[in-house]
């Protein structure tokens, strides 16, 4: 994945890169237009974006193969690109009635639910904003690296089927894959790789916390910006911070978010270190010309990309949600394109909200854990 999503769901609970033993079947269901709550008061912003950048990989892609191996509903290629192409040569791509009346033509809603349970949780993350500098000096002193040379990342499906969607990752000793270092150990530098440091922070709770998102924007000492994205994993297991310091007493478990743990960190610095290291999994970065960019390879879209879990979901399907809206502002019903994944987006009715960069798409993706249902859009074969 290019952008590693971890959600403020990921605060209160733990992941690892396998999914649960007991995986719930994913089951969808014809549905109409009707039952999608709030499609005829949509209005589609920026959503013309999101489609098309997926529409341009889909196009990438041989026409005779299916979006997906294990969602036969989804089609083919050509299928697609029929649908893409169609949707190009609206006369207004920005019209919410245009919008409305291309989907109701060509595509179906399917319900989707998990061993027949339609509610699932659903969460937020954003583009973090960060102070840093290219060289290390007192103020910045706090590194982020850049993927080390014997990081070995394996995808386990490409060895078992039954293992599809699992990964783990190590590094080579004497011929066998060992596990990695720890956070602690690469925060500690007793690892051999510290002088692999992409970009320098001035804050170490900012620097777990970009982790925690898997992306973005430093703003340069002396003026202009970086913008970072996910590029690898120690192949420890994520463990959330916000459940230990639960489990300490510190915080209650209603009260956690993003917000709280981050003022809990910043007021006790002398605990801080112990309780981020308890979290073993450490990710690495690389520098990125674009924005935050999903595992699907597109530039993701603010409030219009979701992530899900791609081993059982295909990338670039149109997918309407409903949940609350993490603003009070009442539901979340909207169309969103499947852009994404994330260690902690496991199952059939999971998904991660995109909020883009900046404050309010910090707030509103701290304050986002809701249940939630989802249809898949699905063009009429």
């Amino acid at each position: 994945m290019r952008i590693l999503i971890l959600s403020a769901l990921l605060l209160l609970t733990a992941c690892s890169g396998a999914p649960p033993e007991t995986q719930p079947k994913m089951n969808i269901e014809p549905a109409s237009f009707n039952d999608l709550p709030g499609w005829t008061s949509e209005n589609f912003q920026n959503f013309a974006q999101a489609f098309s950048k997926s529409c341009d990989q889909i196009r990438k892609r041989s026409g005779h193969l299916n979006l997906s191996d294990d969602l036969n509903e989804a089609g083919n290629v050509d299928t697609w690109n029929t649908a893409c192409q169609e949707f190009a040569r609206l006369k207004n791509p920005n019209s919410p009635e245009e919008i409305r009346a291309f989907f109701e033509q060509r595509f179906q809603p399917w319900a989707v639910s998990a061993d027949k349970k339609r509610d699932g949780l659903f969460t937020g993350y954003y583009e973090a904003s960060l102070k840093g500098s290219r060289t290390k000096s007192e103020r910045y002193r706090y590194p982020l690296h850049a993927r080390p040379d014997d990081l070995v990342m394996v995808q386990l499906g490409d060895f078992r089927e039954e293992l599809k969607g699992q990964r783990i990752a190590g590094r080579v000793v004497d011929g066998s894959l060992k596990p990695y270092q720890s956070r602690e150990d690469i925060v500690r530098g007793n690892w051999p790789h510290n002088d692999k440091v992409l970009v320098w922070v001035d804050s170490a709770v900012d620097a777990f916390f970009v982790q925690i998102q898997g992306s973005g924007v430093i703003e340069l000492e002396g003026g202009g910006i970086m913008r970072i994205g996910y590029a690898g994993q120690n192949g420890h297991v994520y463990y959330a911070i916000g459940r230990e310091l639960v489990k300490r007493g510190e915080l209650d478990k209603e009260n956690v978010s993003m917000q709280s743990i981050r003022a809990w960190l910043e007021s006790h610095p002398n605990e801080a270190d112990e309780v981020m290291n308890s979290n073993e999994s450490y990710v690495f970065f690389e520098e990125k010309a674009e924005g935050a960019t999903g595992g699907s390879g597109v530039t993701l879209t603010a409030g219009r990309s979701l992530a899900i879990d791609h081993s059982i979901i295909p990338y670039h399907i149109p997918i309407w949600l409903d949940a609350q809206s993490p603003d009070g502002s009442g539901r979340l019903q909207r169309l969103m394109m499947a852009q994404d994944t994330g260690g902690a987006i496991r199952g059939p009715v999971r998904g991660d909200v995109y909020w883009g960069y900046g404050e309010r798409a910090e707030a509103l993706a701290g304050a986002m854990k809701s249940e939630g249902r989802y249809w898949f859009l699905l063009p009429k074969l």
